[in-house]
């Protein structure tokens, strides 16, 4: 499946323009729903990485430059809001793409996870099809921007 205007599903341009899988962190301390999204997401041809906790979870994206993040707001450790801000002091909202999948469903919830930078916002059952799309969608961003 491609995006319009953009590669196809699962693919992503880097440094040097060369095609290759685009690599995901997924940061859930719930080891059942994180397995599920990293299956989804594998399926959809991306590389997945998971972290239950928010520490390592930004040591990772320190060293392994994912090309995006799905995060979950309630971590043992610190708050996915921590963590998205942790982020954003590494990389720009343009260069990495932060998707909050998270139970918490207020109007606040959300608008706080878009001040703290999330790029896109989702509750918590979500179809993993919208899931995969989010996903493709704000990867599609980042490349028209590269």
């Amino acid at each position: 499946m491609t995006i319009p205007g953009g590669l196809p599903l699962g693919e992503n341009l880097r440094s040097g323009r060369e095609r290759t899988r685009a690599r995901i962190l997924v940061v859930e301390d719930e080891d059942a729903l994180a397995r599920l999204v990293k299956n989804h997401l594998e399926r959809a041809g991306y590389e997945v990485r998971t972290e239950g906790k928010g520490k390592p979870a930004i040591a990772v994206a320190a060293e392994h430059w994912p090309d995006l993040v799905v995060l979950d707001l309630m971590l043992p450790d610190m708050s996915g809001y921590e963590v998205c801000v942790e982020l954003r002091r590494l990389y720009r909202p343009w260069v990495l793409p932060v998707v909050m999948l998270t139970a918490l469903n207020q109007p606040k919830d959300k608008l706080l996870g878009y001040s703290h930078g999330a790029d896109a916002y989702l509750t918590k059952p979500v179809a993993t099809s919208e899931l995969v799309s989010t996903v493709a969608e704000m990867l599609s961003h980042v490349e028209r921007r590269s």
